[in-house]
């Protein structure tokens, strides 16, 4: 039996059984990253003899030891977190995110750190100061982005399931075009304490897995009230796994006309109309509906995504951890800035600095009016239309990507295009609702298609209970990416 090919509920079961050791398990993984990742580039920090160490000091929990890997940008003490970005290449931090505090006591193995767009800034994984990460299904092929170390990590067995966080489509894009389910819970479930911010109002944190019922399992693991975080919400978390009735008769499920666009690959429309086909004979209502203001998310976004950065990462200076330059002038009066310049230019990539220098313009005295505060006014109308949406409807379902995979380097000197990839993704963020992709089909060139379900505030139950009904009709989540069985 190859361990890999598990699950994490299969995985779990033999490791709760005693008939698996968490060091079994870890070695398994260790040995799979090794002969895989290569050609990947999917893990950017991994120390196999701490994995194996704590392999063996691991007893009881929920979770036995069960591996797992997190995108880097979750800090996990005493370990690298780099948000793959070269200003912080040194940075070691003193604490842990919440989510991992939680994983931990419940006895997850943290396997490494995965790869990611720098400080999320990214639609393909190919910003990384450790060069980009690359689709399983195809090496030539992004894996999507920021979360693209998660998701192709997953689709490839190198990791049972994983974390990544979503700001504007950061896990349900890459898990769309990896063909794996990845979820972001509702803003304010999932505890951001941690997690080093790109965007603070959009930022959330979810899981990417093989199938719904894991997606699950992590959720319960991971959510709940955080007094750490400002923005968590003090609610009662259910437990997802009964979220499986494998019933969804009489359901309402809204289509948004806007979202079956010209534009939109004619193999992905097609994809997600017979996914809808498959809802609609479980007894669903399909119903079309229209979300007027969705043609403005994505110039909203990249307004207050960008805005809410530039403040992020102000922080990012050389003065207290991190890179700091050492082609200094000696002391003048213009010697500090000199420093702040050259430190945060050798620091930071292209795309770090282009969000940067749109996110203070768009701040700057004579210009929030016009363009920030604009934005935040289209974010309400944005997060409106779902409102008015979900007061008919149970869910609204949508394509996830308006193409598969595209091929890495075809979008990196059109930034206008790669911001487009996030087009059916980011309203979700600007609305804070929660929004699941799960596998739907394929393309004619063998990569993998995602289905969108979005779901009312902290009703993740609806899409957990969607999500799994039709995947309980279909085989595309077993599907497993040639050299990788």
């Amino acid at each position: 039996m190859e361990l890999t090919t598990l699950t994490a509920h299969e995985l779990l079961k033999l490791l709760s059984g005693n008939e698996v050791s968490p060091e079994e398990a870890a070695a398994a993984y260790l040995k799979r990253i090794e002969a895989v990742d290569k050609k990947l580039n999917s893990f950017v920090h991994i120390d196999p003899d701490e994995v194996i160490r704590k392999a063996k000091k691991i007893k009881g929990g929920r979770l036995k030891g069960l591996p797992i890997a997190v995108k880097d940008n979750f800090c996990v003490r005493d370990q690298l977190t780099t948000c793959a970005s070269r200003i912080l290449k040194s940075f070691r931090p003193p604490y842990n995110a919440t989510v991992i505090d939680r994983l931990e006591q419940e006895g997850a193995l943290i396997l490494g750190k995965l790869n990611m767009d720098e400080f999320a800034f990214g639609s393909s994984c190919e910003t990384s100061c450790y060069g980009p990460t690359r689709n399983p299904w195809n090496t030539d092929y992004a894996p999507g982005g920021s979360s693209g170390g998660s998701a192709a990590s997953v689709a490839a067995r190198l990791t049972p399931w994983s974390l990544g966080s979503d700001t504007g489509g950061s896990i349900r894009q890459p898990a769309s075009l990896c063909g794996v389910a990845g979820l972001k819970p509702t803003y304010g479930r999932v505890s951001r304490y941690g997690l080093i911010a790109f965007a603070s109002s959009l930022d959330q944190i979810g899981p990417l897995t093989q199938n719904v019922e894991d997606a699950a399992l992590l959720m319960n693991i991971i959510s709940g009230y955080d007094k750490k975080d400002s923005t968590s919400v003090n609610i009662a978390v259910p437990d997802y796994l009964k979220s499986f009735t494998g019933d969804i008769k009489g359901i309402k499920i809204g289509i948004p006309k806007e979202y079956f666009i010209s534009g939109i690959d004619s193999e992905v429309k097609d994809a997600v109309t017979k996914a809808i086909a498959v809802l609609k004979k479980l007894g669903a209502s399909i119903e079309e509906i229209s979300l007027p203001h969705t043609e403005y998310a994505v110039a909203a976004y990249y307004i207050v995504a960008p805005g809410e950065a530039s403040s992020n990462l102000a922080r990012f200076d050389g003065m207290h951890y991190g890179h700091r330059t050492t082609n200094l002038k000696k002391y003048s009066e213009s010697a500090l800035i000199d420093m702040y310049c050259k430190t945060r230019g050798e620091g930071f990539g292209d795309e770090a600095k282009r969000r940067i220098l749109l996110g203070t313009y768009v701040l700057s005295s004579g210009y929030y009016d016009a363009y920030y505060l604009k934005a935040l006014k289209v974010r309400t109308k944005i997060a409106e239309d779902f409102s008015k949406a979900f007061k008919n409807f149970d869910c609204i379902v949508t394509p996830t990507s308006p193409t598969g995979a595209f091929k890495l380097g075809e979008k990196t000197n059109d930034p206008l295009s790669m911001y487009l990839s996030d087009i059916f993704t980011i309203s979700a963020n600007l609305s804070g609702i929660p929004a699941m992709s799960v596998p739907c089909g394929f393309t004619s060139n063998n990569l993998p298609v995602g289905l969108q379900i979005l779901g009312k505030p902290f009703d993740e139950e609806m899409l957990f209970k969607v999500a799994h009904a039709y995947q309980s009709q279909t085989d595309w989540h077993t599907r497993i990416p040639a050299g990788c069985e």
